[in-house]
């Protein structure tokens, strides 16, 4: 799966994704009275709290439905064995167990329900790694609590093998290692509970077959990556609370996604059509949200407050100038030749308060396809088929000199509110920037995006603009690379003429 952690400077010859990292609170000054269309307040957005009032799950068992014992080990799975597909299981009142062993797990049959009733919970006790596997589709998992599963890094607790279809809902999946759950094609996660688990609360990765009609709405996801995993494989950018792989259509709406160590939402790869809304993003320790190497996407009426903290002061406190940002594009823009929804990238009428940095778009001048810089390994964009075609010479022509990179385009950030009080966030400097920029190109020596060309083009020629927003406190603005930062006046002025339409009220974040 081998992603990159994007945060670093890129040394001449370093094989690792460049990113350097966070900058600068500092005052700006006029501009036009009112935006167009007045962003919404910074009124707090309702949380949906599914792990401290869960729904509960029928008291009695549906009619015909297989009655599932606590106190005999292994039955759910044996029941589930002898019975037919599309069988309704109601799991008792108490702690239910599987057998002990790395392939106890449940394995459903097509069509399968297993209904939890109030107190219900699967607990794998740290003996079992895997609680509901196999590639039975549209399995449906309600009203269950499943704990205590030791399921390896980058795997999975329920529905480890990425079957298509299943619906889990009104269930709490919470202190596993790994991920609690995967994800397959169209797959609903709906008011569940997503907390304490070692990796991610969802890791929406299938080896084969590809994901699409994905819906993760009204959840609670919170305190994942318990396990540190960028501590303990560093730049391994394999934690979060939900992490997206090549998943091409998803609706992410109604979320509370909050306190997970690492980005709080992270779209990584080729990923497409993506619509991100109505979400709470608080208090994350890294980004709120990350949109990486991918394309078509809509960010919209999300409330974003106090994310990136810990991350933005760590790379702030030892001396990175990078300005990263607190909702993150990194290669990733419109691309009107892939089917979506959209044809680019929209953020508008969010509120982002109180976060350490605000939106950076950032695009690696030598990420592309066979670079060595390009840590997402293996992978292409979804423009060329034939990854191997992207190499000297052919490389340096169109179209594969447009079509081999990952380009960060057409993005429209229009209509938000962008509120910092640094007495809120308790820094005097490094906490302020909004960004558009890339490094110099430099690697390796046969790239055809050597020098400034991709600063250059992110810049100026791809269609990316912020205009009709509202910004209270010190704001400054990063431009083209890390070393020029503006203030408001030289942001909105020629070359760059950003933000037309927007408000500027340097000590209104207080």
């Amino acid at each position: 799966m081998g992603i990159e952690r994007r945060h670093r400077a890129l040394p001449v010859a370093a094989p690792v994704l460049a990113l350097v990292a966070a900058t600068g609170c500092v005052g700006t000054t006029g501009g036009p009275a009112e935006p167009s269309a007045a962003p919404p307040s910074s009124a707090a957005r309702p949380a949906a709290r599914m792990c401290a009032e869960p729904a509960a799950g029928p008291a009695k068992p549906p009619a015909g439905a297989v009655r599932v014992d606590p106190a005999v080990v292994g039955d759910l799975a044996e029941k589930t064995r002898s019975s037919p597909p599309n069988t309704v299981f109601w799991l008792r009142p108490g702690e239910h167990r599987l057998e002990p062993g790395r392939h106890a797990q449940v394995v459903p049959k097509k069509g399968d329900s297993y209904l939890g009733a109030p107190g219900a919970v699967l607990d794998g006790r740290k003996a079992n790694q895997y609680a509901f596997g196999g590639s039975a589709r549209d399995v449906t998992i309600r009203h269950l609590t499943v704990q205590g599963f030791v399921a390896p890094h980058d795997e999975g607790v329920v529905n480890h093998d990425s079957a298509d279809g299943w619906v889990i809902e009104h269930a709490r999946i919470q202190y596993n290692s790994g991920a609690g759950l995967m994800a397959g094609a169209r797959q609903r996660v709906r008011a569940s509970c997503l907390r304490g688990n070692g990796q991610y609360g969802m890791n929406a990765y299938k080896a084969s077959g590809g994901i699409s009609g994905l819906v993760v709405e009204d959840n609670e996801i919170a305190d994942n990556n318990r396990d540190d995993w960028e501590r303990r494989r560093p730049g391994c950018g394999c934690t979060g609370g939900v992490k997206f792989w090549a998943v091409d259509g998803a609706d992410i709406r109604g979320n509370w996604v909050h306190d997970n160590r690492g980005a709080g939402l992270w779209a990584d790869t080729n990923n497409n059509d993506f619509r991100v809304e109505d979400n709470v993003l608080e208090a994350n320790d890294g980004a709120a949200l990350i949109y990486e190497a991918g394309y078509n996407a809509v960010v919209r009426e999300n409330t974003i407050r106090r994310n990136n903290w810990v991350e933005g002061r760590r790379y702030a406190d030892r001396g990175d100038s990078f300005p990263f940002g607190t909702v993150y594009l990194s290669e990733a823009g419109g691309e009107p030749r892939i089917p979506a929804r959209t044809d680019r990238i929209e953020i508008y009428r969010n509120v982002l308060e109180n976060n350490w940095s605000g939106i950076t778009l950032w695009e690696n001048a030598d990420r592309f396809c066979n670079s060595p810089a390009n840590t997402s390994t293996g992978s292409c964009t979804l423009l060329v088929k034939e990854t191997d075609r992207c190499t000297r010479p052919a490389i340096a022509d169109p179209p594969l000199h447009s079509d081999c990179r990952w380009k960060t385009q057409r993005v429209d950030i229009h209509d938000n509110r962008f509120v910092l009080d640094t007495s809120v966030v308790e820094c005097t400097v490094t906490c302020g920037r909004m960004a558009l920029l890339a490094n110099y190109g430099t690697y390796p020596d046969w790239s055809p995006y050597q020098g400034d060309r991709v600063a250059e083009a992110i810049t100026h020629k791809q269609h990316n603009r912020w205009h009709d927003n509202v910004y209270l406190g010190p704001w400054s603005f990063v431009a083209h690379d890390p070393s020029r930062v503006l203030d408001s006046g030289q942001w909105q002025a020629a070359p760059y003429r950003q933000d037309a339409g927007s408000t500027f009220r340097p000590l209104g974040g207080g």
